[in-house]
């Protein structure tokens, strides 16, 4: 999702190209999941002929303050984005609309003409985000829960240590903490960590004065660095964790190492092993804990030791450069830090039910081959009657005794034709009569 760099440089956009200019026209989706509490039409009242005095950021949020309120925010979810025709703004990848799509696209949520033509879109193409229009957007959620913004208000490197002291959770999941620190959000958190060598589930307490201080040296760094290239990831640093954390696993490298994938804070982490070790007290903790778990035969019910377990298992791997898999997987998920794991559990939810109905369609194939009757030895035996007396006949054995064995014959098979149409019959008025059954049972 779009992160503090993203969100900053969308800001900056606005900043330089639509200080001091007045609405002349707004056009607002008719959609009450992203234009929050408020109609398109009274948006469109409130914005119409004022003018834009300054844009304001904080974390993942943006707001337009205007010459008077009510001002409109910008909380921009999974795939909000900012578009300015004819001027270049750099968006999240996954946010991008196509240049040659229509203008305004049909994903804009919030259209804005100014006095001297400049036009500009909020998009956003998964729903996730949110439009309010509100007095004053400090004062009420999400924006008044928000800690210190990352770039903005940031933490000293001693604030930092005596902060993650009294933190006990993964070091990752306290960064993804929005009113811990505001703006950071996965992929900066994953790159962070990895400049600053230090592995994403190490419990924040248990990092050193100098560790902290270099991880608030590396916050500071790649926030700064995206930003100077306009938080164009094209441009990032090549020896960033950045440009392969979506790769597959086994095929993501960075200056020859080899990243790999877990889960920290309810979210795929990408790391690199050989340099972000898992601290040997609290990888043998965790492995002691798992072992205790499977004695006793109880589930982890603590979130950063069922993760720990995960990560101590690839500590030992690294240390023993050996092969294998963790056995026993967290039996509990992990809380999730951010709405936008919400849109990724709503896609595999709908493989998992496809699943469920391929198992269930198996068990009824499985059910219904068990229905289906078998042919018995004693009527196998009834249609080889014919058979056997027609070779006798040939044989030149007695019309007597083939006479008497074409009567039996006869007389079973007749037999055997009421009795399967008598068998037949009860079927059909049995509810539980498999189809498949019936279908065999025609004569």
């Amino acid at each position: 999702m779009p992160e503090l760099p993203e969100v900053e440089a969308a800001r900056r956009a606005i900043e330089e190209h639509c200080i001091g200019k007045t609405i002349k026209r707004c056009v607002v989706a008719d959609d009450s999941t992203v234009i929050e509490g408020v109609t398109p039409s009274e948006v469109e009242s409130s914005l119409l002929n004022r003018i834009i005095v300054s844009a304001k950021r904080k974390g993942k949020n943006m707001w337009l303050v205007l010459d008077s309120p009510p001002f409109p925010s910008f909380q921009f979810g999974m795939a909000g984005a900012i578009y300015i025709k004819g001027v270049a703004v750099t968006k999240y990848k996954r946010s991008a609309v196509k240049d040659t799509d229509e203008w305004p696209s049909k994903y804009s949520k919030l259209f804005i003409e100014l006095d001297d033509g400049l036009e500009l879109s909020f998009t956003d193409k998964r729903r996730f985000a949110r439009v309010r229009l509100l007095a004053d957007p400090t004062l009420v959620p999400p924006i008044s829960e928000l800690g210190p913004d990352a770039l903005l208000e940031p933490l000293t490197g001693d604030e930092l240590f005596n902060s993650f002291s009294k933190k006990k959770i993964a070091i990752k999941a306290l960064l993804l903490d929005q009113s811990f620190i505001a703006g950071i959000g996965n992929w900066v958190a994953d790159e962070v960590l990895y400049q600053a060598r230090i592995h994403p589930l190490q419990s924040a307490a248990s990092l050193s004065r100098e560790s902290c201080a270099t991880l608030h040296k590396c916050i500071k760094e790649v926030l700064e660095k995206a930003l100077e290239v306009g938080a164009d990831s094209s441009q990032y640093p090549s020896n960033w964790i950045f440009h392969s954390r979506e790769k597959k696993p086994g095929k993501a490298f960075v200056d020859g190492k080899k990243l790999d994938f877990i889960k920290a804070g309810g979210r795929t982490t990408a790391y690199v092993p050989d340099l972000q070790r898992l601290p040997v007290t609290q990888a043998t903790k965790a492995k002691s804990k798992k072992q205790a778990s499977r004695k006793n035969g109880a589930a982890d019910d603590d979130e950063l030791e069922s993760e720990e377990e995960e990560a101590a298992v690839k500590t030992k791997k690294v240390a023993r450069s050996t092969a294998g898999r963790s056995k026993e997987p967290s039996k509990r998920k992990s809380k999730q830090s951010e709405d936008e794991e919400e849109e990724e559990e709503g896609e595999n939810d709908g493989d998992e039910e496809n699943d469920e109905d391929d198992n269930a369609d198996d068990g009824k194939d499985a059910v219904n081959q068990k229905k289906t009757p078998k042919i018995s030895k004693v009527q196998q035996s009834k249609v080889k009657a014919p058979r056997k007396a027609m070779e006798m006949s040939k044989r030149g054995i007695g019309d007597d005794a083939v006479n008497g064995l074409f009567r039996i014959a006869k007389a079973d098979i007749l037999l055997g034709f009421f009795s399967a149409q008598e068998q037949k019959a009860k079927d059909i008025n049995s509810a539980q009569a498999a189809p498949e059954q019936l279908e065999k049972m025609e004569i």
